[in-house]
């Protein structure tokens, strides 16, 4: 599917779900990815963010990555939810997972400057079965650390 050809948000649910087998829906005109117990996100700030891909990329594990401006959000399969002191934890460094039944926006574009104010680090890849486990990214976020020293 030729990207420069794509105009409207149902071109763009076309090659989400075609060529990257995301189950995305078009809502209000945006491209949107519903958090489900098969697709999962998590949210990471910045200064986390990057050394989180950089280890999944050491490790051998590939995570599509959408960047907006605070925060990278990893698309991973939802393994096992984490308990309610994890959760505590999580929110207190700021690491956040979308409920299901929420959905996030995914841009329509493929370049850095989107309408929906967010890119792709890590595009998809078209094989779902190379999303990384919920728990394998949330302990390489809690092994890296958050970038305070």
């Amino acid at each position: 599917m030729n990207v420069e050809k794509l105009r409207t948000a149902e071109d763009w649910v076309a090659l989400y779900r075609y060529e990257f087998a995301l189950p995305v829906i078009e809502r209000g005109g945006y491209v949107m990815l519903p958090i489900t117990g098969r697709i999962g996100v998590l949210h990471l700030p910045l200064a986390r963010a990057g050394r989180v891909s950089d280890s999944l990329i050491d490790q051998g594990i590939s995570a599509p990555v959408l960047a907006r401006q605070t925060r990278w959000s990893f698309v991973v399969t939802p393994d096992d939810r984490p308990g309610h002191s994890m959760v505590d934890l999580l929110d207190r460094i700021d690491i956040g997972i979308p409920a299901i039944g929420s959905a996030i926006m995914l841009p329509t574009g493929l370049g850095r400057w989107t309408r929906e104010g967010c890119h792709w680090v890590v595009p998809p890849t078209g094989d779902d079965t190379t999303l990384p486990p919920l728990s394998a990214v949330i302990t390489t976020a809690l092994a890296v650390g958050g970038g305070e020293d």
